[in-house]
């Protein structure tokens, strides 16, 4: 009798073990994080706007827009916090005037060299400009118009898709709304009439498995593709909230309304700041970087992080 009933417990657990692969997964649900570096007011500049992540370095923007509409840029060694101000080489100086509002940008390297491609959100002038960098020293090398159906056009997001040996093409975003919008890779000037893609699903997003009543009222931010896996990660915030949606299979020829993930989320709800806002997100090393306003009563703490735990 007990070998019989050892033989059936064991007919058990393997029948048990056998369902489980059919079994519900848990949702992935990251909602805290380490701070990499503070990027302290300098130069008058108060706002931390666009952001992008390299291998090496996380880049951050910093801007005014009152009076001359300076702009400065904060490189931060990604594992020792160690952080630069970059010098303007074009001007010789700490901070630089061409950049507008300064919400997004992207890095693009072109015949060997870095570029960063921000969007300026301005309606005159160029609504992207082009910083070639090397080192800590970067210098202005192109600006462009951005036009939807003829119009000026002036997205708040900007993010590569792919680059080949004649073209850059890009996702611009305002709003729920993405765009295409291509280069040819050297162009230092011109126009870049982008077209619309697809929308994305934002009210009904699952947050830790559930919706946010209202998530539909958050300021959109920055946008970040990781071509490699055909993502795009969203970054939406309100006061002392902040939430990074995740839209899979995502390609320049999709024309679909994108779900988000609902088995992927991020969220910060911040009990030390009054304004938690992140800007701008990138995967370095496997690795999801961000930027902040924050700010508490006792003044402004903006910088860059990283989520805990998550690797792609």
């Amino acid at each position: 009798m007990r070998i019989l009933s050892r033989v059936i417990a064991l007919v058990a657990l393997v029948a048990g073990l056998a369902v489980l692969p059919g079994s519900p997964a848990h949702a992935a649900y990251y909602n805290t994080y380490d701070d990499v570096a503070a990027t302290p007011d300098t130069s008058d500049t108060t706002g931390a706007q666009a952001f992008a992540a390299g291998s090496t370095y996380l880049y951050s923007v910093k801007n005014r827009t009152s009076d001359d509409g300076r702009a400065v840029i904060y490189r931060v060694n990604k594992s020792t916090g160690d952080r630069v101000v970059m010098t303007n080489g074009t001007d010789k100086r700490a901070y630089n005037t061409w950049l507008g509002h300064a919400n997004d940008m992207t890095i693009v390297d072109i015949d060997g060299k870095h570029h960063f491609f921000v969007v300026t959100m301005e309606k005159t002038g160029a609504q992207l400009v082009k910083l070639r960098y090397d080192g800590t020293t970067y210098y202005k090398v192109g600006s462009y118009k951005i036009t939807l159906d003829g119009a000026v056009a002036a997205p708040s997001g900007v993010t590569r898709v792919a680059v080949s040996s004649t073209t850059i093409r890009f996702f611009f975003k305002s709003g729920r709304q993405v765009y295409n919008g291509t280069l040819p890779l050297r162009a230092d000037s011109g126009t870049i009439a982008i077209t619309k893609a697809f929308l994305l699903d934002v009210e009904g997003a699952l947050v830790n498995g559930a919706t946010v009543s209202d998530l539909g009222s958050f300021s959109h931010q920055g946008v970040y593709y990781d071509a490699a896996n055909q993502t795009l990660y969203v970054p939406l915030t309100k006061d002392n909230r902040s939430i990074v949606l995740v839209y899979r299979s995502i390609t320049s020829a999709r024309t679909t309304t994108a779900t988000s993930d609902k088995d992927l989320s991020f969220r910060i709800t911040s009990s030390a700041y009054s304004k938690f806002e992140i800007e701008g997100v990138g995967l370095s090393g496997g690795r999801l970087y961000f930027n902040t306003n924050r700010a508490s009563s006792s003044g402004a703490h903006d910088g860059v992080h990283v989520f805990k735990s998550y690797t792609v």
